[in-house]
């Protein structure tokens, strides 16, 4: 809890806020942008964290259920929330922010505030300020910037959030009357669940209300917390605007004139900010173990993507790395720009090399790095297990260097596909232990019963009789035990891709055992428990 400084008057703080910031930043993604005109909801916990404009005119609102928006609204776009995004997406327009007015606090993503007397002094007045740094921000390409100006920052982000009437994104609440502007605001404003809704079960719906109350009641009731929450409905809020200490400038940036066709000549392009890219982590003690590329066409198309290492990045795998997005994500037109940032740092302490030489795996690593940058990003393979209900599926070959997610999909070609999607329960997947072999192509197999007749699975999902032997590759192997049948039904909606089989676990006499499926009245086996 942040203690208020004892017999300290509010400081007049001036707060700048984006709406709907995490549904804005998901509009600014440079990985997977959506349409800021498309109803969009963030969820968080199951419920409605922000919504787009569009979407609340569709009944949308922050708060309710998800699925309730989805049944206002069944165009609407859901989006995780995810506050990393929101921060990575926002620290440009703060440092914006910063070389107009020094002395930012960043409050949270989409809400920053700074002193207010330094800009308005400079600027020519409050109004004047606020005005000046909401417009540098809609430059920056934001639609909506609102801006308060108040007695302490939490009356300047009330009066942000209330400037709402057309062409006036600027409120000024003047010096002295915080709490008369408080006083009309629902309670609800205070950032204090628990209390919240214990006042308003008590009957108290406003912040003028609160402020009402004995203090020394609340202190007995609440504590600490109490006398904060009573000073800020009361406008003394004694809180000071606390600048945030900018971080060090690690990304690093390529501008091309004229552009540029060839993947070759912007690899080549790079090398220089690549040097200085891995020159500035050292500088500061790091090195980086993911990084994200963002590569911009002259007509403005984007590409972006993070890479992963299993140690970290030298000069020569970042420009390696550029030149492999170029082959993978071809743009529509020249590079233009090129961006290197890094994604995830670590202390160049735990990457230090052995005081006796390199150790086996680092050796391994080496020589595959130097093979991939001969061959290619996806020259080298490693296999990885990955999602699905099938063993097939679950086999996935990842290149050298990247990482697979539980539970992410296969492309056709068993490679592992950009992008992983998020864990998922599979059901119908087999359970540990996994068969040790699993066959390329399923293997035919004629599962017969006691009388040489085939068996099979009927619309019940019983067996026509009970398994006696089973043949395959052309020998006879008795059957000792079995189990089954587990049934797998999938994509029923889709007829070109619809399956529905049987699993079956046996174990011969001379004890194989096999993972037999039967699909359609035809057997295979899907691997072997050797």
């Amino acid at each position: 809890m942040e203690p208020f400084p004892a017999d300290a008057a509010p400081v007049r703080s001036l707060v700048l806020w984006v709406p709907d910031w995490p549904v804005v930043a998901t509009t600014r993604d440079g990985e997977s942008p959506l349409d800021a005109a498309a109803p969009i909801a963030v969820i968080h916990k199951g419920a409605v964290l922000a919504c787009s404009a569009a979407a609340r005119a569709d009944g949308v609102r922050r708060g309710q259920r998800r699925r309730d928006a989805q049944a206002r609204c069944p165009e609407l776009l859901v989006v995780d929330a995810d506050p990393v995004r929101d921060h990575r997406v926002f620290a440009p327009l703060v440092s914006r922010v910063e070389d107009l007015a020094p002395g930012v606090q960043l409050l949270a993503p989409g809400l920053c505030a700074l002193r207010a007397r330094g800009p308005a002094r400079y600027y020519g007045g409050e109004a004047a300020a606020a005005t000046a740094l909401a417009g540098a921000l809609i430059e920056e390409g934001l639609v909506d910037v609102r801006a308060g100006v108040a007695d302490g920052p939490f009356t300047a982000e009330q009066a942000a959030r209330a400037a709402t009437r057309p062409g006036e994104p600027v409120r000024i609440v003047p010096p002295g009357e915080a709490a008369t502007f408080l006083s009309r605001l629902p309670i609800s404003q205070l950032d204090d669940e628990d209390i919240v809704d214990l006042l308003a079960r008590l009957g108290v719906q406003t912040l003028g209300q609160f402020a009402a109350l004995p203090a020394e009641r609340l202190v007995e009731r609440f504590g600490p917390r109490g006398a904060r929450l009573h000073a800020l409905a009361a406008g003394a809020d004694s809180r000071a605007v606390t600048p945030r200490t900018p971080p060090p400038e690690l990304h690093r940036e390529v501008d091309f004139e004229p552009p540029l066709d060839l993947a070759e000549q912007v690899a080549f392009g790079t090398r220089m900010a690549a040097d200085a890219f891995i020159t500035g982590l050292g500088a500061v003690d790091l090195v980086c173990t993911e990084l994200r590329i963002v590569v911009t066409g002259e007509r403005g198309e984007r590409s972006s993507r993070v890479w992963l290492h299993p140690g970290a990045f030298d000069a020569a795998g970042v420009v390696d790395r550029v030149r492999w997005q170029l082959a993978e994500q071809a743009l529509r037109s020249a590079v233009a720009h090129v961006r290197l940032e890094p994604e995830r740092v670590e202390a160049a302490a735990h990457h230090v090399r052995g005081l006796f030489g390199s150790g086996p795996e680092e050796r391994v690593h080496h020589a595959l790095s130097r093979v991939q940058a001969m061959i290619g990003h996806r020259g080298v393979l490693t296999p990885a297990l990955g999602g699905g209900r099938w063993l097939r599926e679950r086999q996935v070959l990842v290149p050298w260097g990247d990482r697979v997610e539980q539970g992410s999909v296969t492309s056709g070609a068993g490679a592992a596909r950009p992008g992983s999607t998020p864990p998922r329960p599979w059901p119908g997947s087999l359970p540990d232990p996994l068969p040790s072999t699993v066959f390329v192509e399923p293997a035919p197999v004629d599962v017969i019963d006691a009388e040489g007749d085939m068996v099979a699975v009927d619309a019940r999902g019983e067996l026509t009789a009970e398994p006696a032997a089973l043949v395959i590759e052309g020998r006879r192997r008795e059957i000792g035990t079995w189990a089954g049948p587990w049934p797998i039904v999938e994509r029923g909606w889709d007829p070109t891709r619809a399956r529905h089989a049987h699993r079956f676990q046996v174990v011969d006499v001379v004890q194989t055992a096999w993972l037999l499926v039967c699909e359609a009245g035809v057997w295979h086996a899907e691997g072997r428990y050797d």
